[in-house]
């Protein structure tokens, strides 16, 4: 049996000396040295042998709110033909009411059945073919439209929350009221380790959900430990990580000497609880914190790359600095070895006013996601990494308040680039008038499945014991979508 450990000389010290360095970042710390797990998750199995992987890290955009599928990936002219009559009216009834899929989502949804009264709402921007592969995208997104025989494009994506907790649903495949699950990015962080051992595994930035949709449930470890949780990040260089810093009057040479210092009371615990792995994994962690203290302001700094390079971001333009200064760095992040990079973007829930919401919206993150998709494949980075663009849901066919959109779960939009994954191809289609997905229906899960499967897991492996998943929470990889 260990000797009981003493409680107070040894953690206050080290909390003393200002390491500055607390709760998630230490968790991924722990984790990545080791792997060493919270008491929660302490019989946590290691994960099965891995297949094959084609991809290696994932960029992760989720755009929060709620982005309308039929003003950007999903064109459906027959809304501009019958714009004015209310579904109920329109040769559409019967396709949306006489569907299997809206008959379900009618126990599931109580109000629903009013979306039926609302008015076709005009198609809001223009599409043209893009391409050499002819995909339709709207004129709201050019450039990435420019990239459009890299992408593939999934039309038939369902969800079952129609409010904005779909946020966490996305990341995690369950619905608010069944709890908190691990997020997409902690079962990756969790499956694959560490390729940097300087750097977080899974990396956040942009914000995230409010705590009305989730909250950090959407980049949660939940029951895998909080050594897999997304680590939040800024870009600005001078403070890139919360409490990842001793503070702007602790020299380099103090925070060396301070390092010297833990190293020989570390030796000292080391001799006194030679029997406890959880002991030597947190000594160990205090060094590796140095240098990721080290390492990661270097990564945010783009003094290093070129002004062109900046310049085809979008860096410097007040419209796309933010998401700009969040692509590039997240670029440089997989080149290091960052498993998983989540950038969210908010502002896209256009109840009303949806032409404005929207061409500012777009005009804010289409070019840097553009510029991050040309310079992954210029750099040959885009064959081992996936880009994911995401969002909560879509948006109803009808209007509200006249000029907006309501949430719509039952048919929407994502793409998928890079990592082995076809590009210049759409799969899956919603009806008619964009209101259900029909064809190769998707919940968000198989996502999740595809992810894993590029990136050379087993979702089915991917299960703790006493946390039993259901079938749907697995998913199946998109066949269909991989080269």
């Amino acid at each position: 049996m260990h000797q009981q450990q003493p409680t107070n000389t040894r953690r206050n010290c080290l909390a003393d000396l200002g390491m500055g360095f607390t709760g998630l970042a230490l968790g991924s710390l722990l984790a990545s040295d080791g792997r060493s797990r919270s008491a929660t998750a302490a019989d946590v199995p290691e994960p099965a042998a891995r297949p094959p992987a084609k991809a290696r890290s994932v960029i992760w955009y989720f755009m929060l709110g709620g982005t309308s599928h039929l003003e950007s990936f999903d064109y459906k002219p027959a809304i501009n033909r019958y714009a004015g009559l209310t579904i109920d009216e329109s040769p559409y009834r019967s396709t949306v009411l006489d569907s299997p899929h809206y008959r379900k989502n009618v126990r599931d949804f109580a109000g629903t059945p009013r979306a039926l009264m609302a008015q076709l709402y005009p198609l809001q921007i223009g599409f043209q073919r893009r391409g050499q592969c002819g995909m339709e995208v709207s004129d709201w997104w050019p450039h990435v439209g420019s990239c459009a025989d890299d992408l593939a494009v999934v039309r038939s994506m369902w969800t079952t929350d129609n409010d904005h907790a779909a946020q966490l649903q996305f990341h995690t495949g369950r619905h608010i009221f069944d709890g908190f699950h691990p997020s997409i990015g902690s079962w990756i962080n969790y499956g694959l380790g560490s390729l940097n051992s300087n750097l977080p595994e899974f990396v956040v930035m942009g914000g995230g959900p409010g705590d009305c949709c989730g909250g950090v449930g959407a980049h949660s470890g939940s029951y895998l430990g909080p050594e897999f949780s997304g680590i939040p990040m800024s870009t600005d260089p001078a403070n890139p990580l919360a409490f990842g810093t001793p503070g702007t009057s602790v020299s380099r040479i103090e925070r060396t000497r301070q390092l010297q210092l833990l190293q020989q009371l570390n030796g000292y615990a080391a001799v006194e609880y030679p029997d406890d792995p959880i002991m030597r994994a947190r000594i160990q962690s205090y060094e590796m914190a140095f240098r990721m203290q080290m390492s990661v302001p270097e990564v945010v700094s783009l003094t290093q790359e070129t002004q062109q390079t900046q310049q085809a971001y979008g860096i410097g333009n007040p419209t796309t600095d933010r998401v700009a200064r969040c692509s590039l760095t997240a670029r440089r992040l997989v080149e290091r070895g960052v498993r998983f990079v989540q950038i969210y973007d908010d502002g896209w829930d256009a109840h009303s006013q949806l032409k404005q919401n929207h061409s500012t919206r777009c005009a804010a993150v289409d070019q840097p996601i553009a510029a991050l998709l040309k310079d992954l494949k210029h750099r040959g980075l885009l064959d081992e990494t996936i880009v994911v663009w995401a969002t909560e849901f879509g948006r109803t066919p009808g209007a509200e308040r006249s000029d907006g959109r309501d949430h719509h779960p039952y048919g929407f939009s994502v793409w998928m680039a890079g990592g082995g994954i076809r590009g210049g191809i759409v799969h899956g289609a919603t009806d008619e008038i964009g209101f259900h997905a029909v064809e190769d229906r998707h919940y968000v899960t198989d996502l999740h499945a595809t992810l894993l499967h590029q990136l050379g897991l087993d979702h089915r492996s991917l299960e703790i014991p006493g946390h039993k998943r259901l079938e749907i929470d697995f998913g199946s990889p998109i066949n269909a979508i991989l080269a």
